[in-house]
């Protein structure tokens, strides 16, 4: 399975007429946030794709429509946050958000981002359980602490997602919200059994099918 991630900033190449045909063997597509409604839709009806999202710090829903009317999500995409979806044996969660530095929406502090991740843990057991495995994915906007985060309040990283890499070991953890401006910045870390990417802007990853598992 070919899995196209997407955050933070509009990218020419997949902002493109010719989308389709530079991913052509995109299976599913996975946004970390902080993107516009207009570009998610793009990408999901050019690709014919199931797009799953969570928002990022600065996600707006006071976006209008050609209608006149305000659109509150993305239309033709689904919202990942506090779900755990099975997505043809990819097993795949979502949590929004970065740290609260300011008021306002999709901002949490360390505690509340704890409890957000304990929050899943019902469905993870299950799926450990069912599949033999708890996570493939999580999609995250914010980084883990001491990973590609930053020094400044915002741009921390949460502790909950180390301890939850730590007790479920998914394959990835995907984020966004660090920005990469240099060609040599560290993009890829890896945390025990999980690999940690920031796909600031576009990333494509592929996860062998074979691995995925049949239920009980």
């Amino acid at each position: 399975m070919k899995i196209l991630t997407l955050s933070d900033v509009i990218v020419d190449l997949v902002q493109s007429p010719v989308i389709a045909q530079r991913f052509a063997d995109i299976d599913l597509v996975l946004s970390c946030g902080d993107l516009p409604f207009s570009y998610l839709e793009y990408v999901v009806t050019m690709l014919n794709k199931r797009l799953y999202y969570v928002y990022g710090n600065h996600a707006s829903h006071t976006v209008f429509a050609v209608d006149g009317s305000i659109q509150s999500e993305p239309g033709g995409c689904e919202n990942l946050h506090r779900r755990v979806v099975n997505h043809e044996g990819l097993l795949i969660a979502g949590l929004e958000g970065s740290m609260r530095y300011r008021p306002g929406e999709h901002q949490y502090t360390q505690w509340e981002m704890r409890c957000l991740t304990w929050s899943l843990a019902p469905r993870f057991w299950w799926n450990k359980w069912r599949y033999g495995r708890a996570i493939d994915i999580l999609i995250t906007h914010a980084p883990p602490a001491g990973i590609h985060d930053g020094q400044d309040l915002c741009h921390q990283g949460f502790d909950a997602y180390l301890d939850l890499m730590d007790r479920y070991r998914p394959r990835y953890l995907i984020h966004g919200h660090t920005h990469l401006y240099r060609s040599d910045a560290k993009r890829i870390t890896r945390y025990k059994d999980t690999t940690v990417l920031n796909t600031y802007g576009y990333q494509v990853i592929e996860i062998d099918d074979s691995t995925l598992g049949l239920p009980r």
